[in-house]
Parts: C-alpha cells; sequence; structure tokens
C-alpha cells in the first residue's frame, strides 16, 4: 500500500468513532430530530426547563450507552492487540489468560449467592483478576514465564473458572439464572453513568498505558532471545503489558458482561490494512475497535421487537471470520 494511502487509511481508523457517534444519538425507538437534540444539550448547558421524558433519553439512557459502547470496543480491541503482540499469534484473543471465565464466576457468585452484599461490577472485576493471577502463578517457573506456559496455564484457569461457573448455575434459582445469562452474553442495554465511573478510569488508564509501551510489543513480537538483545527485560515487560491488559479488560467485562469475537477481528483487520507495526496497530485497534462496537450496539438497538443482547451478534459475525483466519493463519502462527 502507497505511504499516502495508508496514512488515509490510519487517519480514517483513528477517526471511525466520530464517524459514528452523532449517528447514534438518534437510534432508538423514542425518536429525537437534530433540532430537538441541540435544543436539549443548550438548554441542558443553560439549565432551562425541558421534557423530562427527553432529558432521560438522551443524557440517561442513550449517552452513557455510547460511551460505554465506545470504552468497551477500546479496551477489548486495544488489550487484544496487545496480547497477540506479546504471545505472537494473532488467533490470541483478550480471554487468553482466563479473564472471561474468572468474571463470569464472580459474577455467578454475586448474582446467584450474595445479592446485594457485594456488587456484579465488583465481584466479575475480581474474578477476572484472581484467574489472571491464578494463570501466572502456575506458568511461572524456575523465576520465568514462558509464553507456551501462560496459554497452558490460561486453559486449565479456563477450566476451573468454568467448572465453578457451572456449579452455581446448576444450583440457580430460575430468576437468579436468567439475569445471569443474560449478564454472560453481553450488553449494553442497563448501561449507566455509574457503570462508567466504574471502569472509565482504568479503561482510559490502562489503555494510555499500553499506548507508550507500544513501541516494546515490536521487540516481544520478535521472541524473547531478539527482545533480550535489545537490552529489554522482557519477564518484566511482559508482566507489566500483559498484567495492564488484564486490568483493562476485567474493568470492561465487569460492567457488560462477556463479549467476544471483537478484540480477535479488529487487531487482525487493522493489520491488513496498514501493516504490523504495533506502534500504529495498537492506538489504530483502540479506535476502531470503539467504532465497531459501537456499530455492533447500534444494529441491535434498531432492531424492532426483542433487543437481543450485543455479544450475540458479534458471536455471529465473529465466529465465520475466525474460520478465515484459521485458514489465512497457516495454523495458527504469527505472519
Amino acid at each position: 500500500m502507497a505511504r499516502e494511502t495508508k496514512g488515509i487509511v490510519l487517519f480514517l481508523l483513528y477517526a471511525s468513532p466520530l464517524f459514528f457517534c452523532i449517528p447514534s444519538v438518534f437510534v432508538g425507538p423514542y425518536s429525537l430530530t437534530p433540532a430537538e437534540i441541540v435544543d436539549l444539550i443548550g438548554k441542558r448547558i443553560i439549565c432551562s426547563g425541558q421534557s423530562v421524558t427527553e432529558q432521560a433519553i438522551l443524557f440517561d439512557i442513550r449517552l452513557p450507552r455510547i460511551i460505554l459502547a465506545l470504552l468497551t470496543g477500546c479496551a477489548l480491541s486495544a488489550s487484544s492487540a496487545c496480547f497477540q503482540a506479546t504471545f505472537r499469534n494473532p488467533l490470541v484473543s483478550e480471554y487468553i489468560l482466563g479473564i472471561s471465565a474468572g468474571a463470569a464466576f464472580g459474577a455467578s457468585l454475586s448474582i446467584a449467592t450474595l445479592g446485594d452484599e457485594l456488587p456484579v461490577q465488583l465481584m466479575a472485576f475480581a474474578g477476572g483478576i484472581a484467574a489472571v493471577l491464578l494463570t501466572y502463578g502456575m506458568a511461572r517457573i524456575r523465576g520465568e514465564t514462558q509464553t507456551l506456559s501462560l496459554v497452558l496455564a490460561g486453559i486449565i484457569t479456563n477450566a476451573i473458572f468454568t467448572g465453578g461457573n457451572y456449579i452455581i448455575r446448576y444450583f440457580a434459582e430460575p430468576e437468579q439464572l436468567h439475569v445471569l445469562i443474560v449478564w454472560l452474553m453481553g450488553s449494553f442495554s442497563a448501561a449507566s453513568w455509574k457503570d462508567i465511573s466504574y471502569s472509565g478510569p482504568f479503561i482510559i488508564a490502562g489503555t494510555l498505558l499500553l499506548y507508550l509501551l507500544r513501541w516494546r510489543l515490536n521487540l516481544l513480537s520478535m521472541g524473547d532471545e531478539e527482545a533480550k538483545a535489545f537490552g529489554v527485560n522482557t519477564e518484566k515487560m511482559k508482566m507489566v503489558l500483559l498484567g495492564t491488559a488484564t486490568l483493562v479488560t476485567a474493568a470492561a467485562i465487569s460492567v457488560v458482561g462477556i463479549i467476544g469475537w471483537i478484540g480477535l477481528m479488529v487487531p487482525h483487520i487493522v493489520r491488513l490494512l496498514i501493516g504490523s507495526d504495533n506502534r500504529r496497530v495498537l492506538p489504530a485497534s483502540a479506535t476502531f475497535g470503539a467504532a465497531l462496537m459501537l456499530m455492533a450496539d447500534d444494529a441491535v438497538r434498531m432492531a424492532k421487537g426483542v433487543e437481543l443482547p450485543v455479544g450475540v451478534l458479534t458471536t455471529i459475525i465473529g465466529a465465520p471470520f475466525f474460520a478465515y483466519l484459521i485458514r489465512k493463519s497457516r495454523g495458527g502462527v504469527w505472519e
């Protein structure tokens, strides 16, 4: 791809969230015209009176949902780009270390047994972090953590927490089971400013740190020995990068549930468009992932009748794409 063309593509990837934010404000069963939107914003700024219903729809329902979708897409895509570069495999997703299984276990425990004693978001976040700590503990051998050991430990951790989740679901009451299944599907339907206050600081701070360290992903993607030859402490750098990516992922899924495939698809699409330089891949994945997540949520919001969880749509889209990746990647090795 010519340098000028690549520059245009890169600009479009960076600016993609802006292209979908404004149209997303108008998506929903309650129709709002552009003039009404401008009027609502103006009167909100000057604290003037306005329809309570319209104010609530715009500022308490649609805006929190849009912002949370953008944050979640950014978090899952940026962390997945980090995981793929660190593990040197484009088929690795942000859930490779058992984050999703741990978060699901924490949420199941909160919904089925603890009731209102501990928030679901807090338990899901704690479960995701606990799963990764367990993975690291199993994978660390003689002071070192090999990539293959981390992957195998992640599989074991997934199995442990998935088994625990099955047990909780088996004994859960029907009402609790319904709430739990909806959470596991992933949805922005209950998005609120409180959810943003819970997850936003972790996502923004963690993504910023990954952005500042993005050039080191190029060294790690060459392999441990090559990275050490450049003077990089690979063990320490892996812990920082993977720990930060884990924190970002756990913060996102703790408030919206399990939304798969976005993190797997986005970095790969970005690499196809602009190459494999992680200095550009990571920020472009963050912005394009935010836009793609918002597009997916808009699609389920526009559907008439019952609104499907957005995780269902991303799975329907992601499964065929994953099949394409398997054929494209020559057995899953890093190209």
